[in-house]
């Protein structure tokens, strides 16, 4: 299970800015049963952004879609129809979603909606791949849709360490230097020049700092109340 928290909404229009034709996209497992990223919730958000504009004078065409799982490549690939002239990808899945759409559509620029904060689940049978650490401030929409928090050994947030090989990580060559692909991604993008912004030391308070972890969603209390 999957829990994500809906990031404040000046941060997904300041991200959304610019693009005129976005697609906001929605999940059908995790985040729909907490609530932040089902179909209710994708319907609330593209209203959201439609009156933002509309208050702005600016002109912003939203589209609205959901998935069964943006986790899945299956499941995903009938999204192409669907964003395939939208400028942009709002995805309220949690930050595996986004990471898979990013790597689905790497030409498209996939932001977050939410903030990925809590994940537990199934610890046998299967092998998986982290892609999200959980970390409660998510950066995907700067990184390309990579996340260097959980997907480089030493969480380095401005680049790849001096280790790195040939595109490899220093801790197992078997693994992938994730700065290596966001710069790849970036390069793809044309949009390099975000490499340049000095990334502050992170605050690990929002979702690492005390294992296990329990979160309690006050507005699912308090409804079953």
């Amino acid at each position: 299970m999957i829990v994500a928290s809906s990031k404040p909404f000046p941060e997904i229009k300041q991200m959304l800015s610019g693009f005129k034709k976005v697609c906001v996209l929605g999940c059908g497992s995790c985040v729909t049963i907490c609530h932040t990223g089902g179909e209710k919730q994708v319907a609330e958000l593209a209203a959201q952004l439609r009156l933002a504009a509309k208050l702005e004078g600016r002109q912003i065409e939203v589209k609205e879609d959901s998935t069964l799982r943006q986790c899945e490549w299956e499941f995903i690939d009938d999204i192409k129809e669907v964003i395939k002239d939208c400028d942009a990808v709002l995805s309220i899945a949690c930050g595996v979603g986004v990471q898979y759409m990013a790597e689905k559509f790497p030409r498209m620029r996939i932001f977050p909606g939410v903030n990925t904060t809590f994940m537990g689940g199934p610890v046998e049978q299967g092998i998986f791949w982290e892609r999200c650490a959980g970390c409660g401030n998510c950066i995907l929409g700067t990184t390309g849709g990579l996340c260097p928090v959980s997907r480089c050994a030493k969480s380095l947030m401005n680049g790849p360490c001096g280790g790195s090989q040939n595109g490899k990580c220093e801790v197992s060559q078997e693994t992938p230097c994730v700065w290596h692909q966001i710069y790849d991604q970036l390069d793809t993008q044309q949009l390099l020049a975000t490499m340049e912004r000095i990334v502050p030391p992170k605050d690990w308070t929002t979702g690492m700092e005390n294992h296990p972890r329990k979160m309690v969603l006050e507005h699912l209390v308090m409804k079953k109340q």
